[in-house]
């Protein structure tokens, strides 16, 4: 069905408000309030996080053959169109908030999409985090259709889904419905799939990742899940930031698939995240975020709600922001992982072949509030570091990375953000300030001229020396009172690598996995 069809059944439509807008209508439908900097606080509900049990996609005849059905979950024809119905009924003479715009901001690769929404505040979220319209185009021509509508909720015995929540992405009919869940980073990640599904066709390497762009012009690359670092590491006073969740690596350079970011503010500070902190402002929309009734000030360190505290904003409220959001072939590309077993090096030098490897592991830990039920740090294996957006198998994205690498010299580099001195519990997170140097030394080719050790359980090589970085640090082992348990940690941490990759069957290069840890 046509979106302006489903809109003739509202009581009330809004068309592509303003920010100021949205803002004064989410204040007047009491949706949220004013912080003392005049970001819009909002409350999720029960969903602060992502609810990745909850995501279907509609196995239709045209997109079977492509999906990886091990990695997602399916959902029918028949299931969909039923609860399609459901919702448009739900939203029958209900007032709703329209947004058009554009995931991509290379105009060669974009596509657009249309949102409708049944909060303001929600509108107003997917507004700052997509590329906006130059100007406002009355017969703007969506590609894509999102319908997140939280206040209807799916019936699982009549629906066919795991609980009320539910996220159905539907690439033959090309529209998205999302219901039951307030968390608005839905919508971007569902987007984020759909530029999963449709880059690759074409050439184009989709990325979980940041970026940013130094004076010189050169690019680099930050991957990693949700709290590893890479919004925190790509907001960078001394370089331009490109984009800090997604982009696409075409045969031009890189390019943002967002005109936003979506920062975790749990124990935020002015004197570490200056940029972050600055964006916290009028137009911005802070999610679960505790503030002072009367003073209106937020408490970033209060997670009684939930430790995926967020902000979300427009790139250009970064002073040193690039826009549009475009950059050339990466230089440097930094892998972040949080290790909660304490063990792999701060930092790591990696060739062809052990990049793909871990890309396709994608190691890391699941962090507190970054997904439903999870409360403290998890270890967890997440090919591309982004399965859970992945609609087409993982070698497909690997591949093209180990062929861009390859064809553009680009150097990689294993960065752990995660703990040291022990696992969680026992030892202690790296310093930021300690991880800044050791990106900064990447970055700038510090490194290129140091000698390097081979780690003999990651088959890694470490560096012997990192400008800003104790070098007791860089050995996992010297950092470790007991060295036996140290070495009991590390093989137990390389067999999970080890069985992990045994996942992707015979299809993977012996290259590529004779990469991967020695146990």
């Amino acid at each position: 069905m046509k979106s302006s069809n489903i809109l003739q059944s509202a009581a009330q439509v809004h068309w592509n408000l303003t920010p100021t807008e949205l803002v004064e209508c989410s204040l007047k439908r009491k949706e949220g309030i004013l912080t003392e900097k005049g970001a819009l606080r909002v409350a999720t509900g029960k969903y602060t996080g992502r609810s990745p049990n909850d995501k279907f996609i509609v196995d239709s005849p045209s997109v079977h053959d492509d999906i990886d059905w091990k990695n997602n979950r399916a959902f029918t024809v028949e299931q969909f169109e039923k609860l399609y119905n459901r919702m448009l009924a739900y939203m029958t003479n209900r007032e709703l908030f329209v947004f058009d715009g554009f995931a991509g901001a290379d105009d060669n690769y974009h596509t657009s999409v249309r949102f409708i929404n049944e909060f303001a505040w929600q509108n107003l979220f997917i507004h700052q985090l997509l590329v906006r319209q130059d100007q406002i185009n009355p017969d703007f021509n969506h590609e894509f259709l999102i319908c997140c509508i939280p206040g209807f909720k799916a019936v699982p015995d009549i629906d066919k889904t795991n609980s009320e929540a539910f996220i159905v992405i539907n690439f033959e009919q090309k529209i998205i419905i999302i219901g039951g869940t307030h968390y608005a980073g839905e919508m971007k990640k569902s987007i984020f799939s759909v530029m999963n599904y449709l880059l690759p066709r074409q050439g184009i390497l989709s990325m979980h990742c940041s970026a940013n762009m130094g004076d010189g012009g050169e690019t680099a690359l930050f991957f990693g899940l949700s709290g590893t670092g890479k919004t925190t590491l790509s907001a960078d006073p001394n370089r331009q930031l490109i984009g800090d969740d997604e982009h696409g690596w075409s045969d031009s350079g890189i390019f943002n698939i967002e005109g936003g970011c979506y920062a975790k503010c749990i124990g935020l500070r002015h004197e570490t995240e200056p940029q972050i902190w600055d964006a916290i402002k009028f137009g911005a929309v802070l999610e679960n975020a505790i503030i002072d009734d009367k003073s209106r000030i937020v408490d970033f360190d209060d997670q009684s709600i939930t430790e995926n505290t967020r902000v979300a904003y427009p790139v250009n409220f970064i002073p040193n922001a690039r826009i549009p959001g475009l950059g050339g072939h990466p230089k440097t590309v930094v892998f972040l992982t949080a290790d909660a077993f304490g063990v792999l090096p701060p930092i790591s030098k990696l060739n062809k072949e052990q990049a793909m490897y871990h890309f396709l592991s994608g190691y890391t830990s699941k962090l507190a509030g970054t997904e439903l039920g999870i409360t403290k740090p998890e270890a967890t294996f997440s090919a591309c570091f982004g399965a859970p957006f992945l609609p087409l198998s993982p070698l497909i994205y690997a591949n093209l990375l180990g062929k861009k690498l390859e064809n553009h010299n680009t150097k990689v580099f294993l960065i752990n953000t995660g703990w040291s001195g022990g696992p969680y519990g026992i030892g202690s997170r790296m310093k930021l300030s300690y991880t800044r140097a050791m990106v900064t030394a990447a970055i700038e080719g510090q490194l290129d001229e140091i000698g390097y050790e081979l780690d003999s359980i990651f088959n890694v090589d470490i560096p012997t020396a990192c400008p800003g970085v104790p070098t007791e640090l860089l050995k996992p082992i010297y950092t470790w009172q007991d060295k036996d348990a140290y070495l009991s940690k590390a093989k137990e941490l390389a067999q999970l690598f080890n069985e992990n990759i045994l996942k992707f069957g015979s299809s993977i290069p012996a290259e590529v996995i004779s990469a991967g840890p020695i146990v």
